[in-house]
């Protein structure tokens, strides 16, 4: 089985070395996939990065495209791949040796549309207590912590939901994909961030929607590197501001946008978490209501915006 394997970046030159060097190391025969690099701007030195990765792994593509937003850069590696299965992964993972072997294993099965494994967290540093107690608390089974992107499901191969298949590690056929209209918004730059959507979330709705089979394999597993200032209060905020921007345009795209009354109730619960600002759970939930709130006054007082919002696909 053939497959493609899409690493979109942006000026992240340093941690792309460690992803194209682990897959150097892979059990699986390296004429079996080929690795597509998308370059999504990059001002640093990712190009010479992968000039030299070129000469290390035999099917290896650069490909280029500035314009901003996750979706950009996979969705340019959808389309330039060779494969019918199209392997995901950012560009601060380290793959298992046999994370290509494990894929190919799981796809054996014709029903299964989606696979994933365990996201293993490399601390860049020693965690707090507080986040040590939210990665050990028991989630179905094993282990999960969406903000950072981490997970570990155990040691079995099973069918799970495909909201546990994150982005970071992220394997799909390329028929699905087309089928559900492509990856929704996501990881924009600050300044575009009221541009943000629901990024693989959207596939992995389309994927529950339609009784389609998303698939964990231990195999196909990576270490996720989790920097130091994502080991903070402030991270955690900032990516639950966020959180409440995926889930405001979620909302809107599905017709259930809040209507004005709720929205105010979401406001008002949101102060009343600022007030309660010590307890760290409460200032955390706070920044998820502040991006959902701001994302909602943004698309209603800016119809270019709420048509941005309904697009049928971002594809391009």
């Amino acid at each position: 089985m053939f497959l493609s394997v899409i690493i979109p970046t942006r000026n992240r030159a340093r941690h792309l070395v460690g992803v194209l060097s682990s897959l150097r190391g892979q059990t699986y025969a390296a004429e079996s996939y080929e690795v597509l690099v998308v370059d999504n701007g990059s001002i640093d030195n990712t190009r010479e990065v992968c000039e030299y990765y070129r000469t290390l792994l035999p099917n290896f593509q650069y490909l280029y495209d500035s314009h901003p937003g996750l979706h950009v850069g996979r969705h340019l590696g959808m389309k330039s791949a060779q494969a019918d299965i199209l392997v995901y992964a950012d560009d601060d993972i380290e793959a298992f040796p046999t994370w290509l072997e494990g894929i190919a294993e799981a796809f054996g099965d014709k029903q299964v549309v989606l696979v994933g494994g365990k996201n293993l967290p490399k601390f860049e540093s020693d965690p707090p207590v507080w986040i040590r107690r939210m990665w050990g608390k028991d989630h179905q089974g094993g282990r999960a912590l969406p903000y950072l992107s981490i997970l570990d499901l155990g040691d079995e191969i099973k069918v799970i939901s495909p909201y546990y298949v994150f982005g970071c590690n992220f394997s799909i056929r390329k028929s699905i994909l087309f089928e559900a209209g492509g990856f929704h918004p996501d990881a924009m730059p600050p300044e575009l961030i009221r541009y943000r959507g629901d990024g693989e979330t959207h596939i992995a709705r389309y994927i529950m929607e339609h009784g389609y089979k998303a698939f964990y394999h231990p195999k196909v597993s990576v270490h996720h590197l989790v920097p130091t200032y994502r080991l903070s209060e402030s991270y955690f905020f900032k990516r639950a501001f966020n959180q409440g921007i995926s889930d405001s345009y979620t909302d809107i795209r599905s017709k259930k946008s809040k209507s004005l009354w709720k929205l105010r109730c979401f406001k008002f619960t949101h102060r009343l978490l600022v007030i309660l600002r010590n307890i760290r759970r409460a200032r955390i939930q706070a920044g998820y209501f502040e991006g959902y709130c701001y994302h909602q006054d943004e698309v209603r007082n800016d119809p270019d915006l709420y048509g941005w919002v309904m697009r049928e696909t971002y594809m391009p």
